[in-house]
């Protein structure tokens, strides 16, 4: 035999040899060599999973070398090898119907979830907030469903247009962050109270401060001045850093800290151009041309909100409105020297008070509704004209040393953006009044890159926009009466609460269980009986009798020759056909062994290899075989009842009373690992157990659940406030029932080291959730109040 055909370690893929790589049997029939056993990661106490199979299997405490040898691999291995046989384990179906209207995608999820606070986080005194969407009340007003925070938050966002987040994580991106001079931006947050998904950032305790020094800077006042001069320009470089330019500012953009620092609020800038939209909307309408008489109107109303646009971004809002100015033809560009504009004006205000805001609209107005490019001269002389009062009257509070400042804030009121400085170079020319050229060699201004192609305007971008389109749009759904039709109907019927519920009447006590198979539901109940119901029409097909107990548990199995099981209070096990025509009596039943210090059966699980587990009120699990009702194993160590069993994978679970999870190797009954024992019992009785993949979930008599992953404990959280008595698993889909009579979903994702828990939404009911089941797109729920009800919404498909 060649070397390459000689069996090998499936793990270090080395030929086994005897000596160096040793092959050693595990339990579920698998062989591995001893040195790659050692160095497997043994997450649980006693058991390891096979690296072939991923089954979990017990591992001895003193290691791997008292496990056997497989001799018959080792004489075959000059004349070939034979890999040993193990049981085959079907995976569970996970349904591809479904049942959670959740229209995002992972990805879309991943993209955004770092940037949302949690809906308890914000106090709006303590922030700034940027109404960006808004969402539906999800069940408030007395719907069936309550869609979770987190639903409506992504849908909202997902409702957006495309450009509309471009802008929204634009901003998040970049100031999510600390950056000089700029309130840091802290993420979303929906005001469930209210509906409406907000942009929040910090703000400044000091606040506002502009207004109250208007006019008050003197000659010895201009070390003040400077310095508060040179940060407002360093809050706008940073905004230009990040390729965005304000095209819109006002006193209330700037607030200071507790160290008297001035700092750039960005949800006042955006609040700020929503401000002026409304202003331009109100002074013209579509397809009008206004003119010296409207422009001077609104340039008085913005200043009488201390607001400051520059001309080039006013045009363009009010060509957005389908507005035109009369004998105008002005048309430049908007770029990063447009902000430049603002800071003059603002400087100058600060400064000069009123007499500078009456010499501004008296500006503002002739470039704008008789400046032309065909009228230079006109413009450059009232251009002169009134920079030359502007100077003088700079000049009067500072002196002759401002020279330079008084220059270069007048250039920076150029009617052509091309011809104004930067805000870098007034920076620069304000900071020569603190420090002396000569002595300033410290510091380099650099980073902004003034790409003119690549910078962005918030006044005139869709963020600014955005309030008033969404108010247009439901202003006209509600004139229009718009009904949704199609996918958008479906994807949002389960948020807005149009859940369909079907009743299914007759159990006369308590169901105790449902399950799914054959083409019918079974439920279990106090009554002891099994009603079937088809999945049709869901009409009632026949009724299982003969129990002389509460029935507490029902199983199917959905094989050659379907089968419903179900247990009781008294240790009797039943075992029905599902063929048509149902018969009254069963194949077989069988009974524990009867004691009556003990409570008979609280569960039952079934395998694919043709055994029936029971957790019972004697602290035991016992294997039964279906062929012909004969116990085959027990399995002991539970110290009290075993409340809840699931089988997965070749593992048992087992839940009880004592507060433990065991799992158990099916292939020997032997223990693998014990979970909860830390956990006091007083608080942690187990009530019901899912297990999907590598996925294990347990619930809580105190309304808690744990999820195991690949069988390390990865997420516990309380949910519910009171017991939790069912769960259902099925992928990614999470339902849980409990005591204050509410179903919740979840939806869990993340990788194997983080489980990312995302509430969906909330049911609350009538009656105490009993049981739950999941199937091609319905969850059927069991009640305490004797009914059952099938759950389900219009909707088609999601990713």
């Amino acid at each position: 035999m060649e070397s390459q055909d000689l069996p090998e370690c499936p793990v270090c893929l080395q030929p086994y040899d005897g000596e160096c790589t040793i092959p050693r049997v595990l339990a579920c029939g698998h062989t591995v060599c001893e040195s790659c056993l050692l160095n497997l990661p043994k997450k649980l106490p006693g058991a390891i999973r096979c690296p072939a199979c991923t089954v979990l299997v017990k591992y001895p405490p003193e290691g791997p070398t008292t496990l056997p040898k497989n001799i018959d691999l080792l004489r075959l291995i000059p004349g070939g090898s034979e890999n040993p046989r193990k049981p085959v384990y079907k995976s569970k179906n996970v349904s591809n119907l479904p049942f959670l209207p959740r229209s995002w995608s992972d990805e879309f999820y991943s993209n955004w979830k770092s940037y949302l606070l949690r809906d308890d986080t914000v106090e709006r005194d303590q922030v700034s907030l940027l109404p960006v969407g808004s969402f539906s009340s999800g069940g408030e007003d007395g719907s069936l469903f309550k869609a979770g925070y987190l639903v409506r938050v992504m849908d909202c966002l997902r409702e957006m247009k495309e450009e509309e987040r471009g802008e929204l994580g634009l901003v998040l991106r970049a100031f999510t962050k600390q950056n000089c001079r700029i309130c840091r931006v802290l993420g979303l947050w929906g005001d469930l109270g209210d509906g409406v998904l907000y942009l929040a950032s910090e703000k400044q305790k000091r606040g506002n401060f502009l207004d109250k020094n208007l006019g008050c800077f003197e000659k010895e006042g201009v070390f003040n001045f400077a310095l508060m001069g040179m940060e407002m320009c360093e809050a706008v470089i940073s905004l230009h850093k990040e390729g965005l330019i304000a095209g819109c500012l006002s006193f209330s953009c700037f607030q200071l800290d507790d160290f008297g620092h001035i700092y750039l609020d960005l949800i006042e800038v955006l609040l700020t151009g929503r401000g002026i939209q409304d202003v331009v909307a109100n002074v013209g309408f579509s397809g009008k041309k206004i003119g010296d008489g409207e422009i001077r109107m609104l340039f008085k109303d913005l200043l009488k909100r201390d607001v400051f646009v520059c001309p080039e971004v006013l045009l363009k809002l009010l060509e957005k409105e389908g507005t035109g100015v009369e004998c105008c033809s002005l048309k430049y560009p908007i770029r990063y020297s447009s902000d430049a504009w603002l800071l003059s004006c603002i400087l100058l205000r600060i400064v000069n008070g009123d007499v500078f805001s009456d010499e501004w609209v008296e500006y503002m107005c002739h470039i704008i509704v008789k400046g032309s490019e065909n009228s230079e001269i006109d413009c450059s002389s009232v251009y002169t004209s009134s920079m030359e009062k502007v100077s003088s009257l700079l000049g009067t509070k500072f002196g002759a040393e401002c020279v330079s400042l008084q220059q270069i804030l007048c250039k920076c009121l150029d009617v052509d953006p091309e011809s104004r400085s930067l805000v870098v170079d007034v920076w620069k020319c304000i900071r020569e009044l603190v420090i002396r050229p000569q002595f300033d060699k410290m510091v380099k201004l650099d980073g902004a890159s003034y790409d003119e192609n690549g910078g962005r305007c918030m006044v005139v971008g869709k963020l600014c926009l955005l309030s008033r389109e969404r108010t247009e749009t439901q202003e006209k759904d509600e004139l229009q009466g718009k009904e949704a039709n199609g996918a958008t109907d479906m994807v949002n019927g389960l948020t807005e609460g149009r859940i369909k519920w079907k009743d299914l009447q007759g159990h006369l006590d308590c169901v105790t269980g449902l399950a799914v198979g054959g083409g019918y539901l079974f439920s279990s109940s106090f009554d002891k009986s099994v009603k079937v119901w088809s999945l049709q029409d869901y009409s009632h097909v026949h009724t299982f009798r003969g129990h002389e107990h509460k029935v507490m548990a029902v199983v199917c199995v959905d094989e050659e020759q379907p089968l419903c099981i179900s247990g009781d209070s008294g240790g009797g096990i039943f075992l029905w056909s599902i063929n048509i025509p149902f018969g009254q009596e069963p194949l077989k039943k069988w009974y524990e062994e009867k004691d009556w210090r003990y409570s008979g059966i609280h569960a039952l699980a079934v395998s694919e290899n043709g055994y029936l587990y029971t957790g019972s009120g004697d602290k035991l699990i016992k294997e039964w075989s279906l062929r012909d009702g004969t116990l085959s194993g027990t399995m002991t160590g539970h110290k009290s009842v075993v409340s809840a069993i699931a089988v997965n994978n070749g593992v048992l679970y087992s839940g009880s009373w004592d507060g433990t999870v065991r799992l158990w190797s099916l292939s020997d009954h032997s223990l693998l690992t014990v979970l909860g024992e830390d956990m006091p019992r007083a608080v942690s009785t187990v009530l019901s157990l899912a297990a999907d993949q590598h996925t294990l979930i347990a619930t809580y008599e105190n309304g808690s659940v744990k999820i195991w992953r690949h069988d390390v404990l990865r997420k516990s959280m309380q949910i519910h406030n009171g017991a939790i008595f069912t769960v259902s698993l099925d992928g990614k889909w999470l339902f849980t029932g409990s005591w204050d009579r509410t179903i919740k979903a979840q939806e869990l994702a993340g990788d194997d080291v983080e489980v990312d828990v995302r509430h969906i939404g909330s049911i609350p009911c009538d009656s105490v959730i009993t049981a739950l089941s999941y199937s091609e797109g319905k969850l059927f729920v069991g009640f305490g109040d004797r009914t059952v009800k099938v759950c389900s919404i219009p909707f088609c498909s999601f990713s």
